[in-house]
């Protein structure tokens, strides 16, 4: 019995109408066929534009919003549908949001959650919130997304770590959270533009997974800021300490890639260093539900809050040389 293509996955298909059948990653790899539903994909920036190619790619069926029209040309040149409004999402099984913040969703949605208060959507649709968001504030997003469509779609938070490296090859990592049964409605797209694709417990948890990403990450990316410049000013060349480095314990993913960016100072944005700002702020939210004591957190927060003051917010994450650079003598 074939799905009808209008229904989301998991749904029996309506009498007298056939699936539509798209060959994806995967099982595709083995010469099978996948169904899919209808996508639809909100924020082209530098993570989002990447990641929806990918979802192209792998054959999704997708509408695309975003507030420049560039990007969505870029892709509608590759296949994908422009959406005039996010309105028009309304039918899709599965919006993904790649946006900035939270708030950034909730004014997008904002015009679709009111379409499905004038007509719900079909079970088992599901919002993506893809972008690193308050662990307990997807929380209330999600309570909103329910009463306005009457219960017929949920969230399913599920941010991404990688980079543009990675969501230009598909490489990412995605940490989700939310109920067993709408991941595993979104678990293929998401392998479309991922490698590491886990469901790490209820709504929330893939937000805190991220949260924990981003101590390491901003927190490791700010000791490699640090010893480059004391290298640099006690004489030495940052190359070869950070080859050296490399070699050891101190290795690792955020050195391969941040680390040469650090090492020559360059600052153009892959992804602004504000957002560190913002992450580590709901490091703190989460460790103050939780009790937990997270001094490099800490630390790391007023450190990149001086990086904004600076006004060096919107470089690169490796302009926290800089930022540490124009400390000297502060210890």
């Amino acid at each position: 019995m074939t799905r009808d293509p209008s229904s989301p996955p998991g749904t029996a298909p309506a009498p007298g109408r056939q699936a539509a059948e798209l060959v994806g990653p995967g099982p595709a790899a083995a010469g099978k066929a996948v169904r899919f539903g209808r996508l639809g994909f909100v924020g082209l920036g530098h993570m989002g534009a990447p990641m929806a190619a990918n979802l192209l790619r792998a054959g999704w069926p997708l509408a695309v919003w975003n507030r420049s029209a560039a990007a969505v040309e870029a892709l509608t040149g590759q296949g994908a549908h422009a959406a005039a409004t996010v309105a028009e999402l309304r039918d899709s099984h599965i919006i993904m949001f790649m946006l900035p913040d939270l708030s950034f969703i909730a004014d997008a949605a904002a015009p679709l959650l009111a379409a499905w208060r004038e007509l719900p959507p079909e079970p088992g649709t599901v919002v993506v919130v893809m972008s690193s968001v308050s662990p307990q504030a997807v929380k209330t997003f999600d309570a909103e997304v329910s009463r306005a469509s009457a219960g017929n779609a949920a969230v399913i938070d599920a941010p991404v770590s990688g980079g543009t490296v990675g969501a230009e090859n598909g490489t990412l990592a995605i940490m989700a959270g939310g109920a067993d049964e709408d991941f595993e409605r979104v678990r293929p797209a998401l392998e479309s533009m991922g490698t590491t694709v886990r469901l790490l417990g209820g709504l929330g948890s893939g937000s805190l997974a991220k949260a924990c990403n981003q101590l390491l990450v901003g927190t490791t990316t700010a000791a490699l800021a640090e010893a480059a410049e004391l290298a640099e000013r006690s004489g030495m060349d940052v190359t070869a300490l950070f080859e050296v480095l490399s070699g050891g314990l101190a290795g690792s993913q955020v050195l391969k890639i941040v680390g040469p960016r650090i090492a020559a100072k360059e600052y153009a944005p892959t992804g602004p260093a504000k957002f560190m700002h913002k992450d580590l702020g709901f490091v703190l939210e989460s460790a103050q539900s939780s009790g937990s004591a997270v001094p490099m957190t800490a630390a790391g927060h007023a450190l990149y809050g001086t990086l904004i003051q600076q006004g060096l917010g919107d470089q690169d994450l490796a302009v926290v040389r800089e930022s540490i650079a124009r400390l000297k003598g502060k210890a």
